[in-house]
Order: structure tokens, then sequence, then C-alpha cells
């Protein structure tokens, strides 16, 4: 498995928001150590069509940017795809859609990915595959009742082959996550439902590959990764505003400038 740079994803995310028009490069840019670790290295792809490959599903869909960022930088897709994001006729929509190769579920109606996952993680096991499946979903989404019975029946079923990551970026659309609908303690919550549970540092690319590399055979395991919403760029971290706001001109070659700087 080759390493992937986070600092690559987000200068993809960046270049390809302004050149499209469009937001949601918060919640792209808060995943870009998550989707490194991985794509980089923990993610067994050999190509998107093997079906011993392990599945990944983007729950949070409207970070599609840093999903397709990762697929151009594996060869899945390439730049002429890429540069179609937000097209007419494109497959590379605000939301990914599983026609894309490279990905394995439709997502973007919050609270429903972790569904497909528990589904797929059941699905390995009637198989008798040793594929794993990993499940990003927002903090926000831990509002959702639909994403509680996922939980259940996953802990229920003791589908070890299961991981989930919760992209705990502390906001949302509408303001902080606390703020709308407080979720703490979320780790104890997850635990409290028979879930193994880990909190690490989401910008840490080595805790995060400690804390996906090995499953947990009995219980499902979720990862809460601490993140900064708009990581990377001084003037969008932790500014509920970029949540959906596209980039001006001027903005873009600042957060460029940024990324040049970065080390």
């Amino acid at each position: 498995m080759s390493n992937l740079s986070p600092h690559q994803l987000r200068r993809l995310i960046l270049e390809q928001s302004r050149r499209a028009g469009v937001g949601h490069i918060g919640p792209a840019l808060s995943i870009a150590e998550i989707i490194a670790a991985l794509y980089g290295e923990v993610l067994r792809l050999p190509n998107p069509e093997d079906p011993e490959r392990d599945r990944f599903v983007l729950s949070k869909g409207h970070a599609a940017l840093a999903l397709y960022a990762a697929l151009k930088l594996k060869g899945i897709i390439s730049q002429e795809q890429l540069d179609t994001f937000c097209g007419d006729g494109t497959l590379l929509g605000v939301h990914p859609e599983h026609a894309l190769p490279g990905v394995d579920f439709s997502t973007g109606s919050l609270g429903q990915g972790l569904s497909f996952g528990a589904g797929a993680a059941l699905a390995a096991r009637l198989a008798g595959s040793a594929r794993r499946v990993f499940v990003l979903v927002s903090d926000a989404e831990c509002n959702e009742g639909s994403l509680w019975e996922a939980v259940m029946f996953a802990a229920h079923h003791r589908l070890g082959a299961l991981t989930a990551i919760v992209d705990d970026n502390g906001q949302q659309a509408l303001g902080k996550t606390a703020e709308v609908l407080n979720l703490r303690p979320l780790a104890q919550k997850w635990r409290t439902f028979g879930w193994q549970a880990a909190e690490v540092d989401g910008h840490d690319p080595v805790a995060l590959r400690q804390a996906l590399a090995t499953p947990h055979p009995d219980a499902p395991q979720v990862v809460i990764a601490r993140t900064v919403c708009g990581k990377g760029v001084s003037f969008m971290e932790g500014q509920v505003k970029w949540h959906y706001l596209p980039m001006s001109e001027g903005e873009y070659l600042r957060a460029c400038a940024e990324q040049e700087a970065a080390p």
C-alpha cells in the first residue's frame, strides 16, 4: 500500500471546490487525515472490482471531494474525471454515487451509511469473507435515530468486521453540534450499546492507523476522531459558515498559499 498525503488531498479539495464553485469545503478538509490513513495504509483494495476488497462507506456524503481526491491519487479515477466534479452529466456529484468506480454505496442522506455498513459486514460473514467494512460518519449524524438502530443491530450480531469512524469536528450545518443536540459523552454512548470504542486525534496519522489497523473479532468498533472543521486553512478552521460556502478567488489563493507553506 502507498502512503497518501493529507496535504495532497487538501490541495485537490481546494482546487476542485474553487473550479466548480461548490462549498462543503470545511467538512471535506476535516477528514483529510482519516481518508489518507484509510486509502494509504488500511483499506485492502487490490482493485475496485475485487469481491474480497474492503468496503468503505462515506456516510457524511457531503464531504465527497475528499473521497474523490483519494480515488484520483490512487489511480482509480483520472484527473480528467476529477475535473468533471459537479459538471453536467458527471458521476462526481456533491454526494458520491455508486456508479463511480471506487464508490461502493451512494450516500448523502445522513444517518443511513452505518446501516449500509452493517449490512455489508453481515454479508461478508455469510459469505465466509475476511473483508472489513469502514463507515465514516459525522458527529451530527449521531443525532439520527436510524444511526443508533444500526449501532444496536451491529452489536447484537457481533459484527467484528465493522468499524465506524466518527468525524468529531463539533460542527454541523446549523451551528455547533453541542448546541444543536449535545451528544457527550459520545464514546461512552457507543460502549453502552456494546461497541469497542477508542478516541484519537483525528489529525494524527499514526494514531489513526493504529486505531484502524486491527479489528475486534467479537464486537464492532468505533473510532472517535477529534478533528477541526476546515483544518489546514486558518480562516476556515472552526467556522460554521464554511460548511456550505464556496470560496472567492482571493480566499482560494490565500488557502493555496497556506497549503504551500504547510510542512
